[in-house]
């Protein structure tokens, strides 16, 4: 129940000790607001990390062939391992959870651009051969047209499907479906412009980029059956190492590759890394809450020992009230009431303070950096602020349970 009385004798209290009350407060409002800032800038780093991994599905990985290390079934080390379609249709039909398996192939190779040619226009850019189940691997947006079909592949149509950055190098401000761009030497009809989900260099780098029918590319530019790489998923319930296992251990056993030979195929595990960064976060949150909470719990001890030398103070004043009938509750509630009070100001001015800041800095955050905008989730704010008033309430049992102890005759005779 509200006592007026109880609440005038605390703003009294405070009110004569400002300098006090002030650290007292500060002291536990640093503990909310390194949490809030700590807490928003590692969100913001993490949204930085997911945006761009928002480009690639997490239950995806690629495999690509190397150099034998390790002689076997008569070969010699340095054997070049070479992919080809029917490395393609085998791991198709052996490897159980496949659910995309997407052979893929490169104009003049890995980091190395190609001429390509509109009318009087040219700009250099990568060109591949795909599968249309690779836009399931790497997202990507398609800004106008559409993307490769089951079609392109079975008739071998001399399509392309351009990124955004070809298109404002060639085609400026025309529209560019339905016209021919033509690579070494080769037309091709564009039939769609896709933008990329990554941001930066990396999503200039996607949007340099034509993709074109992966049975047309090996048709048009000589390359036989040859395969440079495979992008790939795994069906739900499946996992990525594990099918990562099989596919390697197939493609080893197909090619005569000793099975001790981890160099002769290269591989990367995309459920992997994004389980690593995700770990890393939440290492992060609990190296964030742990040094807030240490920050809160030196604040809360301050609050018990300001607490305590009130008490002290107002010991007199304390063995009166009972004199004249207090109980040993309400001195308690009085005592508690008042410590509850200065931890839930100081924490409150922190939480709003530090979520200004947050967002006035979500504001300026460019969109294309590696940090995403910082973020507080509500519900943490405020566990946050409801653990503070629980440690304020801690903080006050001691304090008022010393001076519930006080003995009216005692106090009365304190100086």
């Amino acid at each position: 129940m509200f006592d007026l009385d109880k609440w005038q004798e605390i703003f009294i209290t405070i009110n004569k000790n400002k300098l006090r009350t002030f650290l007292t407060v500060f002291g536990i409002g640093w503990g909310i607001f390194m949490i809030i800032i700590l807490l928003g800038a590692g969100k913001g780093l993490q949204n930085g990390v997911e945006r761009d991994f928002s480009a690639w599905a997490t239950n995806s990985g690629f495999f690509w062939s190397r150099r034998t290390t390790i002689s076997y079934g008569g070969f010699q080390p340095g054997r070049r391992i070479t992919f080809t379609n029917k490395d393609t249709e085998m791991l198709r039909k052996k490897i159980e959870g496949l659910e995309y398996l997407a052979p893929r192939n490169q104009l003049s190779g890995f980091n190395e651009g190609n001429n390509v040619i509109y009318n009087n226009k040219t700009g250099n850019f990568s060109v591949y051969g795909d599968y249309p189940g690779y836009i399931r691997i790497q997202k990507v947006d398609i800004a106008k047209g559409r993307y490769l079909n089951d079609k392109d592949i079975a008739d071998e149509r001399k399509i392309a499907v351009i990124g955004r950055n070809v298109k404002d190098v060639l085609f400026e401000d025309e529209d560019p479906i339905g016209k021919y761009i033509k690579i070494s030497g080769v037309n091709f009809q564009v039939v769609g412009v896709f933008d990329s989900r990554r941001t930066g260099e990396q999503a200039d780098r996607d949007t340099q980029t034509i993709y074109l029918p992966f049975t047309t590319f090996q048709k048009a530019f000589n390359y036989g059956n040859r395969v440079g790489w495979y992008a790939y998923s795994v069906k739900p319930g499946y996992k990525v190492s594990d099918v990562e296992d099989d596919i390697l251990g197939t493609l080893r056993t197909e090619h005569s590759i000793h099975p001790l030979d981890l160099d002769a195929i290269g591989s990367n595990n995309l459920e992997e890394e994004f389980k690593e960064v995700s770990g890393l976060f939440q290492g992060i949150n609990i190296f964030t809450w742990f040094v807030g909470i240490s920050t809160l719990l030196a604040g809360v001890i301050g609050v018990s020992n300001i607490m305590l030398i009130i008490v002290k103070e107002r010991t007199k004043e304390i063995g009166i009230r009972k004199a004249l009938g207090a109980t040993p509750l309400s001195i308690i509630s009085l005592i508690i009431q008042e410590s509850i009070f200065l931890t839930s100001i100081g924490g409150y001015v922190a939480l709003v303070i530090g979520v200004f800041i947050i967002e006035a800095i979500a504001k300026v955050v460019p969109d294309d950096g590696i940090m995403g905008a910082p973020e507080v989730d509500v519900k943490v704010a405020a566990g946050a602020l409801g653990l503070l008033i629980i440690g304020g309430a801690i903080a006050g049992i001691m304090p008022a349970r010393k001076a519930a102890a006080v003995s009216p005759i005692e106090a009365i005779r304190v100086d």
